[in-house]
């Protein structure tokens, strides 16, 4: 008898708890439609190699700028810069700020190390922690992911993956 009770006790359980899941509400947009990338640069905050704190406040006026969210052991990342390496003079224009949420600075000192990145003073490699405040901005969900702005700031174009660097270079070079 008191089994038979147990019984129907968790199955009215088990239907509360399913009734209740099926009507949360998803807070991310669907898989195939991605939410609309905003058009200006995310309020960044970021402790870069020299361990000194940067923000879109630090950015010069009247000049491109590109933002690439990246992880430094990301074998994506990783060949994005190898391409980069050799072309990097196309870039040289233009402030590049690179952000990665891995908090730790010796990583990312290492990544930038490895690509000859202090030679480019236009070049900013940082880490915003765990905040995650650039890779929400973004929605970003893989990496490298690249957001490309003109002189006024204003976004030209963003790739969720990472297109060719001729493809980059000629975009870099149209600003």
């Amino acid at each position: 008898m008191q089994i038979k009770f147990m019984k129907k006790i968790l199955f009215l359980l088990c239907l509360v708890i399913t009734a209740g899941c099926t009507n949360a509400q998803n807070s991310t947009p669907p898989a195939d439609k991605k939410a609309p990338t905003p058009t200006a640069i995310a309020p960044y905050h970021i402790l870069t190699t020299d361990s000194v704190y940067t923000t879109p406040a630090d950015l010069k006026k009247n000049k491109p700028v590109m933002i690439i969210y990246f992880s430094p052991d990301c074998s994506h990342c990783q060949h994005l810069m190898y391409e980069m390496k050799p072309k990097i003079a196309a870039f040289k224009n233009m402030q590049v700020i690179m952000v990665t949420w891995v908090k730790q600075l010796e990583a990312i000192r290492v990544f930038a190390r490895d690509f000859d990145l202090k030679k480019h003073p236009n070049f900013t490699v940082g880490t915003e922690g765990y905040t995650m405040v650039v890779q929400r901005y973004y929605d970003v969900h893989t990496t490298p992911y690249i957001a490309m702005y003109d002189k006024n700031h204003k976004l030209v174009k963003d790739w969720e993956k990472a297109p060719s660097i001729d493809e980059l270079a000629s975009a870099a070079k149209k600003l």
